[in-house]
């Protein structure tokens, strides 16, 4: 059996999908971009849209009854290799300890234009 996960406290699905799944213990979260889900708005420069993109995971996990704690991996899309320092500064805030598996990737485009998209994988 899978639940959707929906919150409006992480940005709408602009497609068709969801924006988590719970299934089998686990929580699947789609990629979250850095749109303020109160504003619509994608906040300027590197290290707001990955404070962003940190918050909006978070809040998602949440509402899916689970936490940044019990993410077991996650995927990063950055735009460019050069910030990957800087998102790893951020990133590192939000898993300080017994940090998930990770992959990171740079990739040429992001829907809307923006500088990184991360999805992760959580025990519930």
């Amino acid at each position: 059996m899978k639940k959707v996960i929906s919150t409006t406290n992480a940005p709408a699905a602009i497609g068709p999908y969801s924006q988590a799944i719970e299934a089998n213990g686990f929580v699947f979260a789609s990629g979250q971009i850095p749109v303020n889900p109160a504003t619509g708005e994608i906040p300027a420069g590197i290290e707001a849209q990955a404070e962003q993109v940190m918050t909006n995971m978070k809040n998602l996990l949440e509402a899916a009854g689970t936490s940044m704690e019990n993410v077991v991996k996650t995927t990063v899309f950055i735009k460019s290799m050069d910030d990957f320092a800087t998102i790893n500064g951020i990133y590192s805030k939000y898993f300080e300890k017994d940090c998930p598996a990770r992959s990171c990737v740079e990739i040429s485009r992001l829907p809307k234009d923006v500088l990184l998209e991360m999805e992760a994988i959580a025990v519930k």
